[in-house]
């Protein structure tokens, strides 16, 4: 049974940064995809970015690109998500996610096997 805990999160200004975290409990950390989605209030959940196991390619949406950096620690089980320049616009509950799939594009929130609850990220003008 695989876990996954983000931390992080919290209210912050205009221009701030926040480093999200998430704890990977379970099984194998290093051969899974992990990646971050977000949902803001009344939207569609998006993705935001994800990294491979192993080879570490990342892959982010281009509305984050540029500001955002996704990474892993393989030996703490953890997958981190440095935001920098943070915008009104990225205020949502930020979920983690970790899969196996890697035919399927990263994007695709169906696609990962483990979620987490979110942790909620507040970006204040």
């Amino acid at each position: 049974q695989v876990q996954l805990e983000e931390s992080g999160g919290g209210l912050v200004q205009v221009g701030d940064f926040l480093r999200l975290s998430c704890q990977f409990i379970g099984r194998t950390f290093g051969s899974v995809r992990m990646a971050w989605f977000r949902q803001a209030l009344g939207k569609e959940r998006e993705f935001v970015a994800a990294i491979n196991g192993y080879s570490g390619i990342t892959y982010y949406a281009d509305s984050v690109k540029g500001r955002f950096t996704i990474s892993r620690d393989n030996a703490r089980n953890t997958m981190y998500l440095q935001m920098n320049s943070l915008k009104p616009e990225d205020t949502a509950v930020y979920y983690c996610a970790a899969g196996n799939r890697y035919s399927a594009p990263p994007s695709g929130w169906d696609d990962y096997n483990y979620r987490g609850q979110g942790t909620q990220v507040t970006v204040s003008s």
